[in-house]
């Protein structure tokens, strides 16, 4: 039986070249079919293996009803085994799915993508170095761009589950209060601006009172998405100070449909790195590791930049110990995301704040069109791809999201 993530390992479905969702990848969502139930299914190539439908024909050895509905369930229960499972079934030469009609096949232009955890947390960090200097040095110039804590802790807010989407769910241009020389105004934001991220959802619980250590940190992790974590950076200002981010970044965050697995990820794993000053007993361990991805960003189908998540200064296991440290409960489905993620040069920024230096810079698009901030009808897409020496390159699919008209409402 071969490894799942062995570059050797083929399968007897086609998968096109450059595909995301070769057979080493195998990540998991929840689609439907018109106004049908909510199924668990696995990504390959252009097709997605309907887990439910497997199951109904005794090649799963997973209750159906974790099949259904979320991740949730089977996440908690292990989703190693499962994907182990899938690998053999979808592995050059076997035959196991010819007794389930197409092969449990569907093609994945014929589905809709659904959220794929029931989403009870949602908690966003702030973990890019190069970012939070970005925005450091426009908003407290001739300051330390770091404010003191931010090489001590992962520092994070609590945002809002119930606007968790899906990918190409729209994106309604929100209102709310918006600074002014003669004071605040209501109406819509005028700053509509993206965030390049990476999240990760929970899988293993933790009981309340207890604390996660972070050398058992990534056993609790299920999986990993790319995010888009729209921010009304005008709303945003006014209101932030001093309890942090409100309704300027609750309106909506993407993600991703399909969970890309810890285990599908492990030959894209590095040295985590180097954090000076030495961080604090609890959150350092010799097993802390960073994640490779090339990260990118699409404006209206133009590449506009990208970066690698392997430059966050603060790691997954890092922030959900971390986040866990004061004994709160983690569940299953809970979504961490990692804030903004950028590099090193201008042309690695995670965000249009920073490509268009707050707007005083405004960036050239190919069509000749300007920006600083989002316009209606602007279509953002994320993507992400894990290479390395010796391993199939895989990917996310699409974070995608289109800006939609503010709702009619009150101004002032």
């Amino acid at each position: 039986m071969m490894h799942p993530n062995s570059p050797h390992l083929t399968s007897w479905v086609d998968v096109p070249d450059g595909s995301d969702f070769p057979v080493q990848n195998l990540p998991f969502g929840i689609f439907s079919i018109g106004d049908g139930e909510r199924r668990v299914g696995v990504a390959i190539g252009e097709q997605i293996l309907d887990l439910y439908l497997v199951g109904e024909h005794g090649l799963l050895d997973v209750p159906q009803g974790e099949l259904l509905g979320s991740l949730n369930q089977l996440f908690e229960r292990g989703i190693e085994p499962v994907r182990q499972r899938v690998s053999e079934l979808l592995a050059s030469g076997s035959v196991e799915l010819a007794t389930v009609p197409d092969s449990g096949l569907i093609p994945q232009t014929g589905v809709s993508m659904e959220l794929p955890f029931v989403v009870g947390d949602y908690v966003d960090f702030y973990s890019s170095e190069h970012h939070a200097t970005n925005l450091g040095k426009m908003f407290r110039p001739g300051g330390d761009p770091l404010m003191p804590n931010w090489k001590h802790l992962p520092v994070g807010y609590h945002g809002r589950a119930s606007t968790v989407s899906v990918s190409d769910t729209p994106v309604v241009r929100p209102a709310g209060q918006r600074p002014g020389k003669d004071g605040p105004t209501f109406g819509p934001c005028q700053r509509l601006d993206i965030e390049l991220e990476v999240g990760f959802f929970t899988s293993k619980p933790s009981s309340l009172g207890s604390a996660i250590p972070m050398v058992d940190a990534e056993s609790h992790i299920g999986g990993v998405v790319l995010v888009n974590d729209w921010s009304a950076r005008d709303i945003q200002a006014w209101e932030y100070q001093p309890l942090g981010p409100f309704l300027g970044k609750s309106f909506v965050t993407t993600v991703s449909p399909w969970v890309v697995t810890m285990a599908a990820l492990e030959p894209f794993r590095g040295a985590a790195p180097v954090q000076n000053p030495t961080p604090l007993g609890y959150l350092t361990d010799d097993s802390n590791r960073s994640l490779s991805i090339d990260l990118s960003i699409e404006l209206n189908g133009e590449n506009i930049g990208g970066s690698d998540f392997a430059d966050m200064y603060w790691t997954m296991a890092q922030q959900l110990t971390h986040a866990a440290s004061n004994g709160t409960a983690i569940k299953p489905g809970d979504l961490y995301a990692s804030g903004t993620v950028s590099g090193p040069t201008s042309s690695e920024c995670g965000s249009l704040i920073e490509m268009s230096k707050n707007g005083a810079e405004p960036f050239l698009l190919s069509d000749g069109s300007r920006r600083s901030f989002l316009e209606d009808g602007d279509r953002v897409v994320l993507r992400g791809r894990c290479n390395a020496p010796g391993a199939v390159s895989i990917g996310f699919g699409e974070c995608a999201g289109q800006v939609m008209p503010a709702r009619a409402g009150g101004t002032n």
